[in-house]
This record gives structure tokens, sequence and C-alpha cells, in this order.
């Protein structure tokens, strides 16, 4: 393999990973390290002290000026907007994703809160470990502002969802005890699984039947959902698999009663966030990733 190609395969992973984090897009995330290697390709390689730098501060600047633009498309959107996922299958994620496979979703949609410039600058720091003066450079501001842009945005972040460790098991028991709860339609027992102050939001796009408007509160989520299961079948054919490194259930047949749904559970152990993806063309990105160059 050619050096110049050779250096930035190695950097790939991490760029993927970066971009898909800014965003919460595959295919866009796709697009913007493809950009980066076309202009890695056109640039005296020679004359670079830190490939590592150099690219990652090139996929910053192209995320954000993508995030920047994806904003008004997303306040528009019909019902609300999700991140799609990285669904792992029987053979792997694509090395390249295999990094952003550690964002979990909850993050991902929390993150929509931050600036552009806040959202690269706390990715940087806590994700990438990337040093403050680094930083700058790639943000063109000055080693005090990244700090004050990563303290905000932590301060943002932990008042939508504070860092609660969770392990896989423990999760994949909740969100067992919830489904099972749900398509028996004991309202009382989902209720008792639910923070007081759950939220659950349904993607569809606009595309398929979904709640256009977050549905908020244990009692109206235990009743919109305990609803839905009496009139589908759809909760009982799905089948447990991992999404974004977590565990979730989806269905994946290819019709319109398609989904992914997992949940995030509070430091009760209360589930406090639920994540339904119904849009089919965000569900079709996801099952398609493994094809992506790695």
């Amino acid at each position: 393999m050619h050096r110049v190609t050779e250096l930035f395969e190695q950097q790939r992973p991490r760029l993927l990973s970066l971009a898909y984090q800014m965003l919460g897009e595959i295919q866009a995330a796709e697009d913007i390290v493809q950009e980066a290697w076309f202009r890695w390709d056109k640039t005296n390689t020679s004359e670079i002290d830190s490939p590592r730098a150099w690219l990652s501060s090139i996929v910053t600047r192209l995320s954000i000026d993508q995030l920047r633009s994806a904003r008004h498309r997303r306040e528009t959107y019909t019902g609300p907007w999700l991140p799609e996922p990285i669904i792992e299958v029987a053979d792997g994620p694509s090395k390249a994703l295999e990094l952003a496979q550690q964002c979990e979703l909850a993050l991902l949609w929390s993150m929509e809160r931050l600036q552009a410039e806040e959202r690269a600058a706390f990715l940087l720091r806590q994700v990438f470990d990337v040093d403050y003066v680094e930083i700058a450079k790639m943000l063109e501001t000055n080693e005090q502002n990244c700090r004050q842009l990563v303290s905000r945005s932590k301060k943002k972040l932990a008042e939508v969802t504070p860092r609660i460790e969770t392990s896989s098991d423990e999760l994949e028991q909740a969100m067992q005890n919830f489904a099972e709860a749900i398509i028996s339609g004991d309202q009382a027992q989902v209720i008792r699984l639910l923070a007081p102050d759950a939220v659950a939001l349904a993607d569809g796009g606009g595309l398929v039947s979904a709640t256009l408007i977050p549905v908020q509160g244990a009692k109206r989520i235990a009743a919109v959902l305990t609803h839905l299961a009496k009139n589908n079948s759809v909760l009982d054919e799905m089948e447990l698999t991992r999404v974004n490194g977590r565990p979730a259930f989806s269905r994946l047949v290819g019709d319109d009663g398609d989904m992914i749904f997992t949940v995030r559970q509070n430091a009760q152990g209360r589930i406090c966030w639920i994540y339904i993806l119904r849009n089919p063309n965000k569900l079709a990105v996801s099952r398609a990733q493994t094809s992506l160059p790695h």
C-alpha cells in the first residue's frame, strides 16, 4: 500500500468515529472522511509533522460546517430527530466503525443541545483525549476559550443525561422486564420500571407511524406503549441485539414494522430515556454500515 494511503488508513477508524459523534449520522460521517481523504491525497504529506492532528483538524472543521447546515433540517424534521444507530451484526461491525460504536445513543441525542464548537471541543477533549493547545488550533481560538467550551458542554450534558454506569447485563435485564410488562399490558408494572420523569422518543421521520412529540412521564408512557402493544405484534417479533455497543431490541425484516428500541437507566436503575427508531431511511443506512470501506 502506498505510504500516503497507509497513513490515512491508520487514522480512518478514529476519523470516522469523530465525524459520527459530531453528526450522529453514519453516511454523513463517511462523506466527511472521504472529503478528508481527497484533501490529504492532494497535500504534500511530507511537510505534515503529525498526520493524526492534521486529519483530525480537517474532519473537525468539516463536521462543524456540516453540523451547522444540518441544524435547520433537524429543526424542521417531522417529529423527534434521533441519531442513527450502529447495529452490531453477526460478522461484527466494520473496523472503521469500531470506535464510533462506543458512543451511547443517549449521549449523541444529548449533544444536539450543544453548539457546533462546544460539541467539537467536548468530543476532542473528553472522548479523544486531545490536549487543549491542539484543540485551540483546530477550532482557531485560544486555549482558555477551549476550556470554557468543554466546561460549558459538560454542564449542559450533565443536566440532560448524567453519566451513569450500567452494565450490559443489567441493561439487558431491565429491557427484558420492560418489554414483558408492555406486551402483557401491565401498566402498573411498566410504571414501576420507569422513572417518574422518563421521556420516550420515536423517530419515524414522517415516513411511518410514530408520535410527533416526546412522550413524557411514566404514566403517559405506560399508557401509550401498552396501547400500541395491544394493537401491534411487532414487540413480540423483536430480537435482542447490540446497538452502539449496548443491548437493544430490533426488528429488521424490511417492512414498515421495522424498528430499533433501547433505553437508558438512571442512578436508581429505573428507565429514564427510551429510544425508538422507525425511520426506514435511517434503518437502511444502519443495516448497510458493514459495507463501509475499512
